[in-house]
């Protein structure tokens, strides 16, 4: 289908919320699609802050970039206001950088939220040390406070009610909070812990009594700290939209029942497009709206130097990946601590910002077409990972890197919440368990009654292995060891080396086998099985196959779990392409949209920081199982014609370049 330049216009006008008395209406949050982040961290040192911003260099920004929203800084986690405050300390101001910011953006009928630090505030502590959380040492933080006390009402929500009522500001969006979230050892935290279990101390370490129970004792508290603000606010500005940074993400993998208003989570670091893969296919599954902030730069946390800042081509080549998944794109960039943004920066944002737009009415609000879906387990998280919420590190490689490399075999993946599987496990011809060490008795049932109902899962892992056996039809051999498992792959071997349970089949067929040294003649194990399962299939690979992939990334690896995956199922979608071409198939306003991203080149290290070119990759080949050949298909953006050939109950075209993203639009 070609979508006209009309349409795109059309899909833009969208509804607007009610404003504030004297400027344009404004769109509420669920119906924004690019947004600009700003956030400097106010400091007491800090000796310029406003003085280089004019309404003349804002509206210049406004104009040539046409953000849908704008957050801009209004207090981080130093803790210090950046504006004139009446509540708590406030940086030197030269001038009021968010009155012009405000003024200006009102004037073009686009939203303001300010970027406002939660849980952690230095100056609270500095002023009230009682504020503090106490870590498991008795030692009081110098940064967080502690959700028992009164910090959020003493100080948090006055300074949130403040910004309001002066600016006029439409939302907020909390940072420093989830991820910044560690047990309270303090006295209230403790006695309060002791009338819930009777366990007095807490304990500090996971063999002691009652550590799981203090883990969800510490979230629940979190949760209640957050409803605590997010209640107050809302009662006093109905209508004002806000949300806590990661929360109901990855990092926070439960069921959103706070009233946040919609999902926001900043990515960084080194290799952002894995990052961003597996953070848009969990939020495209929640059923809230989302969006997520690419940092516009390279950090010190991310390479030895310092602020190295992306070209409008990896920034792109980033939103494609969000924008595929049916989100919201929005960038981060700090300006100078006198609040001047450069022309030049001015320039890369409008840049991916014109990016983002020709793509927006085929994109933004998609919905999946059910191909692949890959376990996120949040139980195995907490119950394993010995931390209140995320970044997980190491402990969430086994679904990062199953993404990786199913993505990477140009299969068409989604992320499914465990909390939401039983939900829409039947919508997928296919279930892949990444190598979790713990998903619960109540996934392990779901997952049985899909095979016996005629699904095809595929299990990974050591324990899921054993979890599995009687219907895996295997006979555990021992218990799972560390073990050295090459597995002979299409021109190597594939080095999967880590936690290993032996089998021996019973009435399993033998799908891949693993030997000790890269010698493939001899002392060979059973590395993956098969076997029915009622009317369905069930498969295991019994060793580390999802977080080997993370930690190397090896094309074995990856050939490996693709030969595996489609020994047991054939995708409705096959592409002759390299493996850096990503495919997604989403459906949009009743048609059906399959993306192509091109990841050639992504940036994935540290004395690489930023990418400037994207090798265009050519004469893509696709084919579609569909029930019969489309009735008018096209490439776009751009409206050309997608020729092809129907033939054996497949239609088959080819895309001559793909430059950074491609969808295919086709109606039935």
């Amino acid at each position: 289908m070609r979508v006209t330049r009309r349409e795109f216009i059309a899909a833009a006008a969208l509804p607007l919320a009610a404003s504030p008395k004297g400027s344009r209406p404004r769109r509420r949050r669920k119906d924004c699609f690019f947004g600009i982040h700003f956030d400097l961290h106010p400091r007491l040192t800090d000796e310029a802050l406003g003085r280089d911003v004019t309404p003349e260099m804002v509206e210049k920004f406004l104009d040539r970039v046409r953000p849908d929203f704008v957050q801009y800084d209004y207090k981080g986690h130093v803790g210090v206001i950046g504006y004139p405050s009446k509540v708590s300390a406030s940086a030197p101001i030269v001038k009021d950088s968010l009155r012009i910011w405000r003024e200006a953006t009102a004037r073009r009928g686009i939203p303001l939220y300010i970027h406002f630090s939660g849980l952690l505030d230095e100056q609270a502590v500095k002023d009230h040390p009682e504020w503090a959380r106490v870590g498991p040492d008795g030692e009081r933080s110098e940064r967080e406070t502690s959700p028992f006390s009164p910090y959020v009402d003493k100080r948090m929500i006055p300074q949130l009610k403040e910004a309001i009522r002066n600016y006029e500001i439409d939302g907020a969006w909390v940072d420093g909070e989830c991820w910044a979230a560690h047990p309270d050892y303090g006295e209230k935290a403790a006695r309060a812990f002791e009338a819930e279990t009777g366990i007095y101390p807490p304990p500090k370490e996971p063999e002691e009594p009652g550590w799981q129970e203090w883990l969800e004792f510490g979230r629940r508290r979190f949760r209640a700290y957050l409803k605590r603000y997010l209640d107050a606010i809302h009662a006093f500005r109905p209508g004002f939209e806000i949300t806590s940074n990661w929360m109901y993400t990855t990092l926070v993998p439960e069921r959103p029942e706070l009233p946040i208003d919609f999902i926001s989570g900043d990515y960084l670091g080194n290799a952002p497009i894995s990052q961003a893969r597996l953070e848009g296919r969990y939020l495209s599954s929640v059923g809230k709206t989302w969006d997520l902030m690419a940092w516009g730069f390279q950090s010190a946390r991310s390479n030895p130097v310092g602020p190295v800042h992306k070209s409008a081509v990896q920034l792109m080549q980033e939103a494609a990946v969000v924008l595929a998944q049916g989100g919201g794109f929005q960038i981060y960039y700090p300006p100078t601590r006198a609040g001047y943004v450069d022309d030049r920066h001015i320039g890369v944002m409008a840049r991916v910002a014109r990016f983002c737009r020709s793509r927006q009415a085929l994109c933004h609000k998609s919905e999946t077409v059910p191909v692949i879906g890959v376990l996120f387990s949040g139980h195995s998280l907490y119950r394993t990972a010995g931390k209140l919420f995320g970044g997980w590190g190491e402990h969430e490689h086994p679904v990062r890197g199953m993404v990786d490399a199913l993505v990477d075999a140009a299969l068409p993946v989604d992320v499914i919440p465990d909390w939401k599987l039983e939900e829409v496990i039947r919508d997928y011809p296919m279930i892949v368990v990444p190598d979790w060490p713990e998903i619960g008795e109540t996934v392990q049932a779901a997952l049985r009654d899909y095979a016996r109902g005629g699904g095809t899962l595929l299990l990974a892992g050591a324990e899921n292995g054993r979890a599995f056996a009687g219907e895996l039809q295997v006979r555990l051999a021992g218990e799972p060891e560390e073990t050295d498992a090459f597995l002979p792959g299409r021109e190597v071997f594939a080095d999967m080396s880590g936690v290993w349970q032996a089998v021996e089949p019973l009435g399993a067929h033998v799908l891949a086998r693993r030997h000790p040294t890269y010698d493939g003649t001899r002392d060979a194990a059973v590395a993956a099985t098969a076997a029915p399962l009622g009317e369905g299939t069930i498969a295991a690979i019994y060793g580390p196959a999802g977080a080997v992939y993370a930690e190397t990334h090896a094309p074995e690896v990856r050939n490996v779990l693709a030969g595996i995956v489609r020994s047991l199922y054939e995708p409705p979608v096959r592409l002759d392409a390299p493996p850096a071409v990503e495919v997604v198939w989403r459906r949009q306003a009743g048609v059906d949209v399959l993306h192509l991203l091109n990841a050639a080149g992504m940036q994935v290290a540290a004395n690489y920081s930023v990418i400037d070119f994207v090798p265009p990759l050519r004469n893509i080949g696709v084919r579609l199982r569909v029930d019969r050949p489309p009735a008018r298909a096209t490439w776009e953006p751009g409206g050309r014609p997608a020729k092809g050939e129907w033939k054996d109950g497949w239609w088959r075209t080819r895309l001559d370049r793909l430059d950074i993203h491609q969808m295919l639009v086709w109606e039935a």
